[in-house]
């Protein structure tokens, strides 16, 4: 065996690590950031918070453009936030992330209702091609409710932020947020099973 073939399986394994680090690292964001600031501070927090997220923009690949679109523009705004940070000493930049999060999947999603296909269809069609006009309509009120979810949640992650509590601050973006959004794709697919059934 070549040094190059050899050389080529190690790379994308390394890619798959780098990758997988970067995605749990985003997903423990608001925990990375409580525990960053309270034992690290801003300057060691906001370098390597830069690092993670110019390797998600680098090796962000995705079945639709539209997604590969946003967990690219997540990673700019991300690094963004976290250059402000640095350069200006302000520690609350950070915590504004969530926020933006919520925004943009707040215009993907409403974006993609008038302009069909909507992106719960786009995501359905992956696995379900022929998609009857029931599914259709189907999905389009689960983007919408999608909508409204994002509404909340981002107006929520900004009253954490201007509170200026850090404690509440990952409380709910680090834990709530996710069980809500949890408990919204449970409730879905449950509903979605039992439609089908019917």
């Amino acid at each position: 065996m070549s040094s190059a073939s050899a050389t080529a399986p190690r790379s994308s394994t390394l890619r798959r690590i780098i990758q997988w680090i970067s995605a749990l690292a985003a997903i423990g964001y608001p925990f990375a950031v409580y525990f960053g600031l309270n034992y690290w501070g801003i300057s060691i927090l906001a370098p390597l918070l830069i690092v993670l997220f110019a390797s998600r923009l680098t090796l962000t690949q995705g079945k639709l453009r539209q997604l590969s679109w946003l967990m690219k523009a997540f990673a700019i705004l991300g690094i963004l936030l976290a250059l402000a940070s640095w350069l200006l000493k302000q520690n609350h930049w950070l915590l504004y992330y969530p926020v933006v999060v919520s925004a943009l999947l707040l215009v993907l999603f409403s974006h993609s209702l008038f302009n069909p296909p909507p992106i719960v269809e786009r995501l359905a069609r992956l696995t379900e091609p022929d998609l009857s006009e029931e599914g259709v309509r189907y999905t389009r009120k689960v983007t919408q409710v999608w909508c409204l979810f994002f509404m909340i949640n981002g107006s929520i992650a900004l009253f954490t932020c201007l509170h200026g509590d850090i404690s509440l601050w990952t409380l709910y973006n680090g834990a709530i947020s996710y069980f809500l959004m949890g408990i919204l794709m449970c409730t879905e697919w449950i509903i979605r099973k039992t439609q089908r059934r019917a």
